[in-house]
């Protein structure tokens, strides 16, 4: 691993990248993004990861936005980069993982094994600081458009050295990337897990059946998973709980879970379950459930439904709009102050200055309360935000690709109850005046130019949509109806 990277630093240095530059890794979980991820910090320059589950033109913004020098992509993946290729004028270099036919030997594009061939694998030590950015992760877009959340090594180095303390980490453990290793729980996860030297073990496309052989064949001891993925294994026939036995831990947060959906897990798979609570403004887990209060028999059986307790250097507290101080108890944005906020979100002053005050205090935009033992309680968002199976959609930027359709006159959307991913994106919509468009129409549409977790799965058609006096769309009256009798 360290000779590949550092012959990826070189090869990186050879296409222009220098310190502070940004390098896009375009591919499911694999060996190839660690070999990016370390040869670019042996540069001092930064990697980003797009959601590769993201559209052409979504991908092509993000690869634009940050002004990325090289491209690093998957031969999987190869007709949406054909796609998008024109649109990137400021990428120069374009390597293809898998040694994509029509790319290789083509003007500014090479195969990913030619390119680190030519190259030595010596470190070229380039000088970085505590503060500089090691990793780029692109949040969805509460305005509409993704932004940059820049990650500093000090941010890592906030986290890492808890995660021994916290969820046992150690040189021996086997650590499960099963989760995207563009979120902060694939990549910072796997991170955390290499900090210790310990095995780590990538799952590149996740399907139960196979995660459970997988856990046994590779003795997994540690894990990260969504709620959705442990629900999936507890309906999947045939694993059998034996499987499991070399597991000690298996962390979980990035989306609500149920009562029942856990207690089941902690039956199922015999392990410490901890909950972890974070952003990716926040390097990921700043709160923490630990697995003594994952009795759901216990007397603390409350607290299942609480994410946890602050960990190392981690200070919370609950504002109302204002930011001022709440009593415990009463409901309120959650803001966070420790190591681990981010530097800032990339070219976006004013959304850094929104998102972090002079203070070093984060806004969450999640709402919720503390008890009397310090324990932090999720009660809703402050933002209209949907979590469909741990992937953050923000209706805003569904809203904009929906709007230009032509039958179309207004749109909100909003995240509706679903068995499988917790709740989905529905669009309603006002149809524009003498124009005809069906459900399927408008989804077809969407799915064009959105990720397919983004895209609406059902849309209802309405005269007009509910406005308060100054025009702001009321959606939690659309809400409403479909959460009636829904926790």
């Amino acid at each position: 691993m360290r000779d590949r990277a550092a012959q990826a630093a070189q090869a990186l240095a050879a296409a222009g990248v220098g310190a502070g530059d940004r390098v896009a890794f375009f591919d499911k979980n694999s060996i190839e993004h660690f070999e990016v991820f370390f040869g670019a910090a042996m540069l001092n320059a930064v990697c980003v990861d797009p959601n590769w589950r993201l559209a052409g033109p979504e991908v092509q913004f993000i690869v634009d936005d940050a002004e990325a020098k090289v491209l690093v992509a998957s031969n999987e993946f190869a007709e949406l980069i054909d796609g998008i290729h024109d649109g990137l004028p400021k990428v120069g270099t374009t390597v293809v993982i898998g040694g994509h036919a029509t790319h290789t030997g083509e003007a500014g594009h090479t195969a990913y094994e030619a390119w680190l061939a030519g190259h030595e694998p010596v470190d070229p030590k380039t000088p970085s600081a505590p503060g500089d950015v090691a990793f780029q992760l692109y949040s969805s877009g509460t305005t509409g458009l993704p932004k940059g959340v820049m990650l500093s090594n000090d941010n890592f180095l906030g986290l890492l050295p808890a995660a021994k303390d916290i969820w046992g980490f150690s040189a021996d453990m086997v650590n499960l990337a099963a989760m995207p290793l563009f979120h902060i729980g694939g990549g910072g996860w796997a991170t955390a897990g290499m900090y210790y030297g310990c095995t780590t073990v990538l799952m590149r496309d996740l399907d139960p059946f196979a995660l459970a052989g997988l856990i046994e064949a590779r003795g997994v001891t540690h894990a990260f998973l969504v709620p959705a993925v442990l629900q999936f294994m507890l309906l999947t026939p045939d694993i059998d709980p034996s499987q499991f036995e070399s597991l000690q831990m298996i962390a979980y947060g990035a989306s609500p879970i149920t009562e029942d959906v856990l207690a089941r897990s902690v039956e199922m798979f015999g392990c410490d379950f901890w909950q972890a609570y974070g952003l990716t403004e926040t390097t990921g887990a700043v709160v923490n459930l630990p697995p003594e209060d994952h009795d759901p028999a216990g007397p603390n059986k409350h607290r299942l439904r609480s994410c946890g307790v602050p960990g190392p250097g981690v200070e919370l507290r609950i504002v109302d709009d204002a930011g001022n101080d709440l009593p415990t108890g009463d409901v309120g944005e959650i803001v966070i102050r420790s190591p681990q906020v981010m530097v800032g979100y990339w070219n976006r002053p004013e959304a850094t200055a929104e998102a972090v005050d002079a203070e070093g205090w984060f806004r969450s935009g999640d709402a919720g309360y503390l008890d009397d033992d310090g324990y932090l309680y999720i009660h809703d968002r402050v933002k209209d935000m949907i979590v469909s199976g741990g992937e953050n959609v923000y209706p805003a930027e569904v809203e904009n690709a929906l709007s230009g359709h032509p039958a179309i006159a207004d749109v909100a959307v909003i995240g509706v109850p679903d068995d499988k991913w917790g709740e989905v994106p529905k669009a309603m919509v006002v149809r524009a005046a003498d124009a005809e468009a069906s459900e399927d129409e408008i989804i077809a549409y969407a799915r064009e130019r959105l990720a397919g977790f983004k895209t609406p799965k059902s849309v209802d058609f309405i005269a007009e949509l509910p406005r308060n006096p100054t025009g702001k769309i009321l959606k939690k009256e659309l809400r409403a109806p479909f959460w009636e009798g829904r926790d």
